[in-house]
């Protein structure tokens, strides 16, 4: 039989009317910080648990606590926003866990700026993950991770190829992807699907604008890679502090993004938006390699990122090659905007510049230049970062891809698809 608690707040009981009235492990340093306060009381047949772990998340903002010994905890947000409060039962005593599973809350302030958060401990049995499960679900997370960033990484990848540019403001053209299907569908209330045929088309309109406004006559005036570089840096600045300007900094989701996962494959549980962002991905994937492949424009792409003015003196129109592959990266980029806006969940003006630095090490890790490259190193980046999760904190994952990207290059320096002659 189960013996439900009632987790009360702090304030009730008068332990903590105020911030500078909380515990020691508290929020004397978060009163100065933040203005709104999740708290209470975590108790077991009327005994305070200690060390148990207090988890918020949401707005794309993330905190942790762990009760004192009192079995208080306070947690400062920065928002009157909802958020999610979860509970580790991993953390509870044995024999101890939160009633009917409801160790996640939902949670949203009223009209005061503190709010009291219940959870329902009892007796029970926890139920855990095997091993081989647990690395089956995250390789299952890897791959979606991994194919939405190939999708990004890929446009970066070619115009690095097509340029020799490292264009550090790709992370605002994929931020630009999901803000524009949140515009037209959340906004202007567009079925989705038409909401994002019309991003994905502003997206490449985006690329077609930055190439033909900025880049072209940057490049016809001879200005060299590392000033291009430096511009890239100021523009991805100025993109990303208008998109706060115009669209706040809250954290705001596309239609479908809660979708309950109610797809069952054995121990791994999917979405439909899931199901539909990896299946797209594939397909988009497999048409590029389509296009670079088979079609004239791709092999004359692939001429001009292996040799420019070779390719122009075998009569290929660079200019114009260029023009095609920054509309194609625009487009690949804001698809790949709308995914990780999916797969996150959550739109917000700075979402591509959290991944950038992972597009980045893909497409280095890959091969400079190299599309196919790019691909793989998606792959190995994506996976990598979930499966991680298993020996590393989750604040770290992304800190162990980056490991992997200076191992490889140590051994192997050009990449794994790249070409030696194409360092330096």
């Amino acid at each position: 039989m189960l013996l439900g608690l009632l987790v009360s707040a702090l304030t009730l009981s008068g332990i903590a009317a105020s911030p500078a009235m909380a515990d020691e492990g508290g929020t004397d340093s978060q009163a100065e910080e933040f203005e709104y306060f999740f708290s209470g009381n975590v108790k077991y047949n009327d005994e305070p648990l200690e060390g148990v772990s207090i988890a918020v998340s949401g707005n794309g903002f993330e905190a942790e606590t762990e009760t004192d010994e009192n079995g208080q905890w306070t947690l400062g947000v920065p928002e009157k926003e909802a958020y999610e409060l979860t509970l580790d039962e991993d953390t509870l005593p044995e024999g101890v866990i939160v009633e009917d599973g409801q160790s996640t809350i939902d949670a949203e302030f009223g009209l005061t700026k503190r709010k009291s958060v219940n959870f329902f401990l009892g007796e029970g049995q926890r139920v855990t993950t095997d091993y081989g499960a647990q690395v089956l679900i995250r390789v299952v997370n890897g791959l979606n991770f991994g194919l939405l960033l190939a999708l990004a990484a890929i446009g970066l990848s070619l115009i690095f190829g097509t340029t020799g540019l490292s264009n550090f403001a790709h992370a605002e053209m994929i931020t630009f992807g999901a803000l524009m299907m949140l515009t037209f569908s959340n906004m202007l209330g567009l079925p989705v699907w038409l909401a994002i045929l019309i991003a994905i088309a502003l997206s490449a309109g985006l690329g077609w604008t930055l190439d033909a406004g900025l880049w072209k006559p940057l490049r016809k005036r001879g200005v060299g890679l590392i000033p291009l570089m430096i511009v890239s840096i100021g523009l991805s600045l100025a993109l990303r502090y208008t998109f706060q300007f115009f669209y706040g900094g809250s954290t705001r989701q596309l239609p479908g993004a809660t979708l309950p996962r109610e797809i069952v494959l054995g121990p791994i549980l999917l979405s439909w938006i899931d199901v539909a962002s990896m299946a797209t991905s594939v397909i988009v994937l497999l048409a590029v390699a389509y296009f670079l492949l088979r079609t004239r424009i791709g092999k004359a792409t692939r001429a001009v990122s292996d040799n420019s003015p070779l390719a122009a003196a075998s009569g290929i129109d660079v200019d114009r090659v260029i023009r095609i592959v920054w509309v194609l990266g625009g487009a690949l980029a804001g698809l790949s905007g709308i995914l990780w806006a999916y797969f996150r969940p959550g739109v917000s003006w700075d979402m591509g510049f959290q991944i950038l630095l992972l597009v980045f090490a893909a497409v280095t890790l890959g091969g400079l230049g190299t599309a196919f490259g790019a691909l793989v190193g998606s792959l190995i980046v994506g996976l990598f970062i979930e499966v991680s999760t298993l020996w590393l904190p989750s604040d770290m994952k992304y800190v162990g891809a980056l490991l992997v990207l200076i191992l490889v290059l140590l051994f192997r320096p050009q990449g794994i698809l790249g070409r030696r002659e194409r360092i330096g």
